[in-house]
């Protein structure tokens, strides 16, 4: 079975991620400048550093599906939450949208990660 290719469930995903590397500092700046940095490093550093064979073309250390869905959450809470804590109510209620739509879009996509199919290829 092939990973599923929806373009929209990459681009939602990918902008949340964005989301998530702006507003995760950007909340943690006032407290912690030191751990508003690191919080970029981790949001960017753990997905790039993990990730599941066959999801993408370079894996540096593999891990199972359920390990990429629990990154991808993680980038979802900290967008979600982040945004809710440094920014306006209608800011952080359009990056509450952009979460949802992200987790609708990507349930194909985690159905193959949780499969056993994509270890084969």
């Amino acid at each position: 079975m092939r990973r599923p290719d929806d373009k929209a469930a990459s681009a939602l995903r990918f902008a949340t991620e964005l989301v998530a590397w702006v507003a995760m500092p950007w909340a943690l700046a006032d407290h912690s400048w030191l751990l508003a940095a690191l919080s970029v490093l981790a949001l960017i550093g753990l997905p790039t550093l993990f990730s599941t064979p066959g999801d993408k073309t370079n894996v540096i250390i593999a891990v199972p599906g359920w390990v990429t869905i629990l990154l991808v959450l993680l980038q979802l809470a900290a967008a979600v939450v982040s945004s809710w804590l440094a920014w306006p109510a209608w800011a952080a209620v359009l990056v509450t949208l952009l979460a949802a739509a992200t987790l609708f879009t990507e349930r194909r996509r985690w159905r193959w990660l949780l499969s056993a199919h994509h270890l084969a290829n």
